[in-house]
């Protein structure tokens, strides 16, 4: 079968997963919003504040009454009252008067300043020494300081953090237009699997792809939507495929993606209406025998068996397809990838891009990837790992000493 060396290089790989557009909109409340990307822009429907506050305890003046003032020569102001917190202040503020205002209080009419506490003496109950001359709106937030209306808060396919939660309450928005959450559906595959609560016999492995893979679905922000454990058997394959494409956005098949009397995945994926074979390998080690395609709009993977291989692959290509499908439009490629200094020499096989899992250590201010060697199939080498280094497919390894950049998990 020709296509079945479709073999793709991880640049490619990437320009393919970007061809994957985001899904469709739902309207959710602001309490549900954290990690959401947004599907519209939000704009302000008010100033932020809409009212002139204080930005500090002290006292509200007309900043010129404090003009000259030094601890030498005080100002002496006459204290009118206090600005209740959450009320619209019922005190002018005439000349050579001083209105006590905490942080946040509305700014009371005539006042055009606060003075810190920290300069301001009481004489007594009535009269107020201040020691430093304040300059017109100093310590003042004004209307529209921190938001104006109209203003584009946050841009379509941004992703919410904390603070964009926080300034979206600020402005009274209790609901917003956001993309869909991808759901994922994962199948594991293969005889020799078994549930992971069952006692494997002489030749069955318990099937950690289904938790390894929901997990990281989880962790890049999708819906894991768990299928079940197939046989190598065509027709049990194909009716469980055909029922994920029902329920999910992207497939994920786990196994019977490498060469062998016992691929069944790619046959079973050409049944599939408008299926398309996009990549059938890709020149990374671990990873190769790796494929994508598409039935339709939905997205069909078909990963290695052994879980290591299957998440190297799910953290370099299909993290990228679940922020497409998210409709993330932020590049995570503006920020670098943090950088360490590598402990040893690391061989690699021209051709092919590597993914080497390593320790990260701290030495002296600096950080030290430190090699884990194993088969590429091995579940300890992951656990022990902090992040992966690249070796570039045209380099022949990586000496000690060299910069290298770090993938964190």
């Amino acid at each position: 079968m020709e296509s079945f060396f479709k073999v793709k290089t991880p640049k490619e790989v990437l320009g393919i997963m970007d061809g994957f557009g985001p899904l469709g909109e739902e309207e959710i409340s602001l309490g549900d919003s954290l990690g959401r990307i947004l599907s519209k822009d939000v704009l302000s429907p008010e100033d932020l504040p809409g009212f002139a506050r204080s930005s500090m305890d002290g006292y509200a003046v007309k900043a010129e009454d404090t003009f000259g003032a030094t601890e030498s020569l005080p100002a002496l102001l006459a204290v009118s009252g206090e600005v209740l917190m959450g009320e619209r202040p019922r005190i002018n503020v005439g000349q050579g008067q001083a209105v006590r205002i905490s942080t946040g209080g509305m700014l009371p009419k005539g006042a055009d300043g606060v003075v810190m506490v920290e300069y301001c003496h009481l004489i007594d109950e009535d009269t107020l020494e201040v020691n430093r001359a304040i300059s017109p709106l100093e310590n003042v937030i004004q209307p529209g300081d921190d938001v104006q209306k109209g203003d584009r808060v946050l841009k379509q396919g941004h992703q919410m953090r904390p603070q964009d939660v926080g300034v979206m309450a600020g402005l009274g928005k209790t609901k917003a237009f956001f993309y869909r959450k991808p759901r994922v559906a994962i199948i594991s595959t293969g005889d020799e699997i078994v549930g992971v609560d069952k006692q494997p016999l002489p030749g069955q492995v318990r099937d950690m792809n289904r938790y390894t893979l929901s997990s990281f679905c989880l962790q890049e922000g999708a819906e894991p939507i768990y299928v079940g454990l197939c046989p190598d058997d065509f027709e049990p394959m194909k009716a469980m495929v055909e029922r994920a494409l029902e329920k999910a956005d992207s497939v994920w098949i786990s196994g019977g993606s490498s060469v062998g009397t016992r691929d069944l995945t790619l046959q079973v994926l050409e049944t599939l209406p408008q299926f398309e074979l996009l990549v059938h390998g890709i020149s990374i080690s671990p990873g190769k025998p790796t494929i994508i395609g598409q039935s339709g709009l939905r997205s069909v993977i078909g990963l290695p068996g052994h879980v290591g291989s299957a998440l190297v692959v799910a953290k370099v290509f299909l993290s990228r397809l679940i922020h497409r499908l998210s409709g993330c439009s932020e590049v995570s490629e503006r920020f670098p990838d943090p950088e360490a200094r590598l402990s040893r020499n690391v061989e690699s096989a021209s051709g092919r891009e590597d993914y080497v899992r390593v320790r990260v250590v701290e030495d002296r201010g600096r950080l030290v990837a430190e090699p884990i060697f194993g088969k590429s199939g091995l579940i300890s080498t992951l656990v022990e790992a902090d992040a992966f280094i690249r070796i570039d497919r045209n380099a022949e390894g990586l000496y000690q000493g060299e910069t290298v950049k770090l993938i964190f998990f």
